[in-house]
């Protein structure tokens, strides 16, 4: 599942538990809200490290390029 549908999935049993006096569905809930609340920050996390690998690769390539431009004008 989903960051967003754990977290969904989570709140629905959090309040199902509280409505029913389930303490242990209500807490299966909490985990799976705080589950999801993860996963989606994982994900943005992971999305920030490509962005730099991805600028890192850029300048490398630019470095490589100025070094390809300068050793062919000699």
């Amino acid at each position: 599942m989903g960051a967003k549908s754990d977290q969904l999935k989570g709140q629905a049993k959090e309040a199902v538990g509280t409505l029913t006096g389930d303490k242990d569905l209500e807490s299966e809930g909490k985990a799976d809200r705080h589950a999801g609340e993860v996963k989606e920050k994982l994900g943005h996390a992971k999305d920030k490290v490509e962005e730099g690998v991805e600028k890192a690769e850029d300048k490398v390539e630019e470095a490589v390029d100025k070094v390809k431009d300068a050793l062919h004008r000699k």
